[in-house]
């Protein structure tokens, strides 16, 4: 079973039902035992980061999402960077050291709208995607991770940036696949195939 984090934020139902199209056994939840117990975990992002992480904390469900993240479940989601520049500066779960950073105002802002995405050879989530395949994407704010070599795929928006990251069983991304059509699918199938 794979439990989709409810904190009151991001666009729960979207992941939810895209999930239960490519057959996952997936359930919405802010029931701690039931996150534990969970095989992995989807921790869906929309919205201000500060505003994510203080009703992720208002659930009480931080340490079990890091404790299944330890455990070595799958996780797709956000707020895994140490911390955001949106608004100030604020604290993330801090599980991939690096930053949060605003778009420059040399391109349009939000970022919204389809681009391609290149992606490293082997990341198990772009499996059976062509490389610079269409994602959605809609933010203002982009990673920067410390470590390079974690980028699992890059966009191209007046800069190249990491859309993806992948390390064992942490994956992140950018866009948004529940809203990316068959691609999009695509990857959350791929994902379930990991959970299994």
């Amino acid at each position: 079973m794979i439990a989709i984090i409810d904190y009151e934020m991001g666009n729960l139902r979207s992941v939810h039902k895209a999930c239960e199209r490519v057959g996952l056994d997936a359930v919405v939840t802010s029931d701690e035992s039931v996150v534990r117990s969970a095989n992995a975990v989807i921790l869906p992002g929309v919205g201000a980061f500060e505003q994510c992480m203080t009703n992720l904390a208002a659930t009480g469900l931080i340490d079990a999402v890091l404790a299944r993240i330890e455990a070595g479940k799958p996780f797709l989601g956000q707020l895994l960077f140490t911390r955001s520049y949106e608004d100030g500066e604020h604290a993330g779960l801090d599980v991939i050291g690096g930053d949060v950073l605003r778009l420059p105002d040399r391109v349009k802002v939000p970022h919204m709208g389809w681009n391609q995405v290149t992606y490293e050879e082997g990341c198990p989530l772009f499996d059976g995607v062509e490389q610079e395949t269409n994602f959605y994407f809609v933010h203002s704010y982009y990673t920067k991770p410390r470590d390079a070599s974690i980028s699992a795929a890059t966009v191209d928006y007046g800069l190249t940036f990491d859309c993806a990251v992948w390390r064992d069983n942490l994956f992140a991304v950018q866009f948004h696949p529940e809203k990316s059509g068959v691609h999009g699918l695509k990857m959350l199938e791929n994902f379930g195939r990991l959970v299994a």
